[in-house]
């Protein structure tokens, strides 16, 4: 990724941090919980005209891998 980009998405996390303080403590939740091979990860998404979207993954070995780069990324 380009440093530049990398820069802008840092600063654009900081704000989303900060415009949804909430979401933050919820993932720090499940991360105290403990994501294990075959729990459900679900998202909702509600269009502003009503319109509802879902979906939903059991966790596999290599998406619990993969969620461990992204957090590895975020300490570096």
């Amino acid at each position: 990724m380009n440093p530049m980009d990398m820069m802008q998405l840092a600063g654009r996390l900081g704000t989303f941090r900060q415009q949804h303080p909430k979401f933050g403590k919820f993932l720090k939740s499940v991360a105290a919980k403990g994501l294990t091979e075959g729990s459900i990860m679900e998202v909702k998404f509600r269009a502003t005209d009503g319109e509802e979207y879902l979906a939903n993954i059991k966790l596999t070995k290599e998406d619990l891998e993969t969620i461990d780069i992204i957090k590895s990324m975020g300490r570096s």
